[in-house]
């Protein structure tokens, strides 16, 4: 299947999880935030959300600073 992530194209097998997606991209899941289609998902659901063909994701690492 074919997703954007954060503007662009990837490819991952059929039925990926977030958690799937997250390590094939070598990203550890410490520190960020993933949104699908718009949605926050909660990192308690990275393994059980499944992508979909099409699914734009977003993810975004919190910097900490003053």
């Amino acid at each position: 299947m074919h997703i954007k992530v954060n503007g662009e194209k990837k490819e991952l097998p059929d039925g990926s999880t977030i958690e799937a997606m997250l390590t094939a991209l070598s990203i550890k899941a410490v520190g960020i935030a993933v949104e699908v289609n718009r949605e926050i998902v909660p990192k308690r659901l990275f393994g059980a959300s499944t992508l979909k063909d099409g699914d734009a994701v977003e993810i975004v690492r919190m910097v900490g600073g003053g």
